[in-house]
C-alpha cells in the first residue's frame, strides 16, 4: 500500500482570492514504512505573498524569484502521487489550492483526486480520537511525544515528516519512526529502506511452545473463562 504524506505552503489563506502554492513537501510510505522517497519543491507563485503568510512560513517573493513555477513541476508532482493514498492535515485547504493550480494549467488535468487513490484527512482523524481538544500539528506532536523543536516556522517538507509520525502514532500507536536526530530533515528520511529477501533463502525456523508454556497458556484460558462465564474463543477453534 502506497501512501503519500503531503503538505503545502501558500501565498495566503484564501484560494478564492487567487493565492498560490509556493511549496510542496511529500514523503512516501509503503506498507506503513518510509521508503526514503520524497518530493520537495519551492515554487515561484508569480504574485505577491501576504504579510500574514510570510510570518507563518518565512518565504518571501525574493526567496522564490528563481524557483520553478507550478507548471514546470506539475508532471513530476502528478507522477509522484499517482495511484497513492494521500495523507493531509486539514485536507480541504491543501486540496483546494492544488486543484486551483491544476485548473490554471488546463481543465483537462482534473483535480488532485483524479491523480490519487483517495485522501485521508488527519485533522478529521484527530478530532475523532481527541474530541474537544486542540488538534493542530503542534498540539498532536506534543500529545504523541514527537519532537517538533525544529519547527520555528512552517515548512512543507518538515511538516510532512512530522505529520507522518503523527499519522502512524494515531493509527498504530507507533510514536517514533525517525532514528536520525540530525537537524537536516532530509537525512531523517534515509532510514529503513526495503531490502529484498535473497533468492533461495532458507525457510524461517519455527519454534514450538514448550510443555510449560502450553500449560501456562491453558491456565490463562481457564482464568479467562471463569471471568467471562463463557468458553474462550481460542478453545472453540
Amino acid at each position: 500500500m502506497q501512501q503519500i504524506i503531503l503538505d503545502t505552503e501558500t501565498t495566503g489563506l484564501e484560494v478564492k482570492e487567487g493565492h498560490r502554492v509556493i511549496e510542496i513537501g511529500c514523503v512516501e510510505l509503503v506498507n506503513r514504512r518510509l521508503t526514503g522517497r520524497v518530493f520537495h519543491k519551492k515554487l515561484n507563485p508569480e504574485r505577491a505573498i501576504d504579510e500574514s503568510a510570510l510570518k507563518i512560513h518565512g518565504l518571501s517573493n525574493e526567496d522564490l524569484s528563481n524557483q520553478p513555477r507550478f507548471v514546470d513541476i506539475a508532471n513530476e508532482f502528478k507522477a509522484f502521487i499517482e495511484g497513492a493514498e494521500l495523507i493531509i492535515h486539514n485536507a480541504p485547504f491543501d486540496v483546494g489550492f492544488l486543484d486551483y493550480e491544476f485548473c490554471l494549467l488546463d481543465t483537462s488535468w482534473g483535480g488532485i483526486r483524479a491523480c490519487c487513490l483517495g485522501i485521508v484527512d488527519t485533522l478529521v482523524l484527530a478530532r475523532r480520537h481527541h474530541p474537544g481538544q486542540r488538534n493542530s500539528l503542534d498540539a498532536l506532536c506534543k500529545r504523541y511525544g514527537i519532537d517538533n523543536s525544529q519547527r520555528d516556522l512552517h515548512g512543507a517538507l518538515l511538516d510532512a515528516e512530522l505529520l507522518c509520525e503523527v499519522y502512524l502514532a494515531m493509527t498504530r500507536e507507533q510514536t517514533s519512526i525517525f532514528r536520525n536526530t540530525d537537524s537536516n530533515t532530509q537525512t531523517q528520511l534515509g532510514i529503513e529502506k526495503y531490502r529484498p529477501v535473497a533468492a533461495g533463502r532458507s525457510a524461517l525456523k519455527v519454534i514450538q511452545a514448550s510443555n510449560e508454556e502450553k500449560s501456562a497458556h491453558e491456565e490463562c484460558l481457564t482464568a479467562s473463562e471463569k471471568v467471562s462465564g463463557s468458553i474462550c474463543l481460542w478453545r472453540s477453534q
